[in-house]
């Protein structure tokens, strides 16, 4: 493992040269507010029509349409959806200078070949491990999220200092950034969502209401049990690992935790991991994802739909609002 630090940043190689920032949602704010507050000049590049150019002007940062934010640029930063930056390149790419470095918080749109960079371009990757507002929180109280670092295209040699400078930036190097691979941190990243962090967690959460409502029991209850205890459980993990969890929960938990969780997460589930992960390593997510945007995306609405008028989210919205403590 290669990682680096701010002791291995050259922060020189960005000074006084621009970095554009294409896109101002989660990532695209954090990332442009904590470059402007670490000294580099940051433009964002913004449909003028678009809900998100005010916001980025009332922030005190320069706001230009993307054609015209790209054309001085040093740096390019690519934080718009992944399905969106094919489109978003082809529009801009005639207006990028010779040299200019393209930079990306995820692999997607480079790795399955959606984005075909021109040649005398570098091509890096800085993949923030958190959400954008963590990033922008972490960096404000002096910390920094932990980062992931990888070169696609150097064409002069210089790539590799220009991505660690703008992961200093926005605060990364405070953290660690990890070397890895444009293919290593798409294939892991949909990975995680797919089997664990998002398919897996919610499905498991389903599942667990389920089997408790229909079982009887009531179901304001069971949303307790499966869905609101869940972050305890995720915070110990977070802060501490496997050993956290078992120092801060029941022997009884921990118990139950051994015997039973194989009994869910077993031979078949693997299965199912090992399969997941073979359509993510070998393009047959990325084309079936392309071709349902391709299409207006209808499986993705119904499914969605399913997921927002299931019981428990109807449960969950009563409960929440009792509890004056949570946001959102």
């Amino acid at each position: 493992m290669q990682l680096y630090s701010e002791a291995d940043v050259d922060t020189a190689v960005l000074s006084d040269r621009q970095v554009t920032i294409l896109g101002y949602g989660s990532q695209g704010r954090a990332h442009a507010l904590n470059l402007k507050d670490s000294g580099f000049k940051v433009v964002v590049g913004l449909r003028r029509n678009g809900t998100s150019w005010p916001r980025a002007e009332a922030d005190g940062l320069v706001v230009m349409e993307p054609n015209d934010a790209v054309k001085d640029a040093t740096l390019i930063s690519f934080l718009t959806p992944d399905m969106a930056q094919k489109r978003l390149y082809e529009s801009v790419v005639d207006d990028i200078a010779d040299g200019a470095t393209l930079l990306f918080a995820h692999g997607f749109a480079v790795h399955f070949k959606q984005v075909v960079p021109r040649r005398d371009l570098d091509v890096v990757l800085i993949a923030p491990k958190g959400p954008g507002g963590l990033v922008r929180r972490q960096y404000e109280e002096g910390h920094g999220v932990p980062c992931l670092v990888a070169v696609h295209q150097d064409a002069d040699g210089n790539a590799l200092k220009l991505a660690l400078a703008y992961a200093s930036g926005i605060g990364g190097a405070r953290a660690g950034v990890i070397e890895t691979t444009f293919a290593e941190e798409t294939e892991t990243d949909l990975f995680g969502e797919q089997a664990v962090l998002c398919g897996g967690a919610t499905e498991l959460i389903v599942a667990g209401y389920e089997t408790l409502v229909n079982a009887g029991y009531q179901p304001e209850v069971a949303y307790y049990e499966v869905m609101h205890e869940l972050k305890l459980i995720v915070d110990l993990l977070h802060e501490g690992g496997l050993r956290k969890m078992h120092e801060f929960i029941s022997d009884t938990a921990a118990w139950g935790d051994m015997v039973s969780g194989p009994r869910v997460v077993d031979e078949n589930s693997r299965k199912a991991m090992r399969a997941i992960l073979t359509d993510i390593q070998d393009g047959t997510f990325a084309r079936n994802w392309i071709a349902e945007n391709e299409q207006g995306m209808p499986k993705f609405k119904q499914m969605m739909n399913a997921d927002l008028e299931h019981p428990i989210e109807k449960v969950g919205k009563a409960l929440r609002s009792r509890m004056d403590w949570l946001e959102g």
